[in-house]
């Protein structure tokens, strides 16, 4: 088991990451930035470490100021959480170059999943479903890419091969803007991600967002945890998620999850990551893998019983997975709201002192956050404070015992996008279940 590691993140996640030490016997290295001296976790751990100014270039992705701080404090592994560095495959390579275990993947398997090309090309390899698209870069003769656009069928989509988070893509509705739209992604790809590779798929109108969460050890051993719906999106990025995903059979949730489980075998992967998928008209198409724990993983723990964090630090430490695909056992209904300090107008965000802060209980209810009476929300990151997760027999009570919950709830001092969790749960066609990506934005007008 290792003893002692570095918790490289911040918020939420690293307080999460520093309890499933505490229920392993790990001691914990908080590194902070000067902004961040008062976060929980920083006055919970065993020992912390400053390692730089507010700005998270000068801390949070201070490779050098991460690993000095293991060296200082004779850590044995450093956990990237979610975020910052956890995707960084060079990151990763200093830190096992320097001794040190990475929670997480091998770099290599990360720089391959990091890179959308070669990843489409791994997972068609392992016969994991793939949009239809140009299967590799695409090159300079707008013949070519013209004939490649009319045989997958308008529209399409043009996407920077090391893009994320919802950059370097634009839709294509008609040949006329097809090659200006090619030059202006390759040149915004470069500018933003230091790669103007790009690719072509084809652009599914009305997807919704369902994810396979699969935990692999280095011994060749993986298992899936069945399938999240993160549909309720705005501008790409995540708002509410809920497992199981409404209206995905068990036929379909056994054949996806075999094939992805069985790509991590192929590919040598080892912890916990997520497969990301467009499901549409019954058909999954992969888009990408995070080589991370994720945002939403607290909702598959609740269905499944199983702690996605501490099976990372036991993969981490050597051991092979504790569990067979027999043993994962789907159990009830969970949704969690992202709670985040935002104007839920505007979504502008909304640091500042919390004068009073409460949390929810009762019955399958679960609140991870780092926030406290008198925490100050710094304006230097992400504006996430909290999730707020329900857990019932079925999706009508999770659904009934979350709102609950949205009603308990109290935050002052800041603004917060409650408001508009309370909304959504209140909306016919989410509590129908099986909304697209595109749902919420037109919903708010946007």
């Amino acid at each position: 088991m290792l003893e002692k590691i570095v918790i490289a993140n911040r918020g939420e996640i690293a307080l999460r990451i520093l309890r499933a030490c505490r229920e392993l016997g790990i001691k914990t290295v908080a590194v902070h930035s000067d902004a961040d001296r008062d976060l929980k976790h920083v006055r919970l751990a065993d020992e912390s470490v400053c390692i730089g100014p507010a700005s998270s270039l000068e801390s949070y992705l201070n490779i050098p100021a991460i690993i000095s701080a293991a060296e200082v404090t004779d850590a044995m592994g450093i956990h990237p959480g979610y975020g910052f560095l956890s995707e960084n495959a060079d990151f990763a390579e200093r830190v096992e170059q320097s001794g040190f275990v990475f929670i997480g993947p091998k770099a290599e398997t990360i720089r391959i999943m990091g890179d959308k090309v070669a990843a489409i090309k791994s997972m068609q390899a392992t016969g994991v479903p793939c949009v239809p698209g140009s299967d590799g870069p695409l090159g300079d003769d707008p013949d070519t890419n013209m004939r490649l656009a009319r045989e997958i069928g308008y529209p399409i989509i043009i996407k920077a091969a090391g893009g994320g988070g919802g950059r370097g893509m634009r839709v294509v509705h008609s040949e006329a803007t097809l090659l200006n739209a090619i030059s202006l992604t390759k040149t915004e790809a470069g500018t933003a991600f230091n790669n103007d590779i790009v690719y072509m798929e084809k652009y599914l109108e009305n997807p919704r967002h369902v994810e396979f969460q699969v935990l692999a050890d280095e011994h060749g051993n993986a298992i899936h945890l069945g399938e999240r719906d993160c549909s309720m999106q705005r501008r790409h990025q995540k708002v509410i998620e809920e497992a199981p995903a409404p209206g995905i059979t068990e036929e379909q949730r056994k054949r996806i999850g075999e094939r992805v489980a069985e790509a991590c075998r192929k590919i040598g992967y080892r912890g916990a990551g997520t497969f990301e998928f467009l499901y549409e008209n019954g058909e999954f198409y992969f888009i990408e893998m995070n080589t991370r724990v994720q945002v939403e993983h607290p909702v598959t723990e609740m269905i499944t019983g199983i702690d996605i964090v501490k099976e990372q630090l036991l993969i981490a430490s050597g051991n092979p997975l504790r569990f067979k695909q027999e043993d994962v056992h789907i159990t009830g209904h969970a949704i969690e709201c992202r709670i985040n300090a935002e104007d839920p107008e505007n979504f502008l965000p909304s640091p500042g002192l919390i004068k009073q802060y409460h949390a929810p209980g009762g019955p399958g209810i679960r609140v991870d956050s780092h926030i406290y009476n008198g925490y100050t929300v710094p304006p230097y990151y992400d504006s996430l404070i909290g999730k707020l997760i329900a857990h019932g027999e079925n999706r009508d009570v999770a659904m009934a015992r979350i709102r609950t919950a949205l009603t308990e709830i109290v935050i002052d001092g800041i603004k917060t996008n409650v408001p508009l969790h309370q909304e959504i749960m209140r909306d016919s066609a989410f509590m129908e279940g099986g909304t697209n990506i595109h749902y919420l934005e037109k919903k708010l007008g946007l």
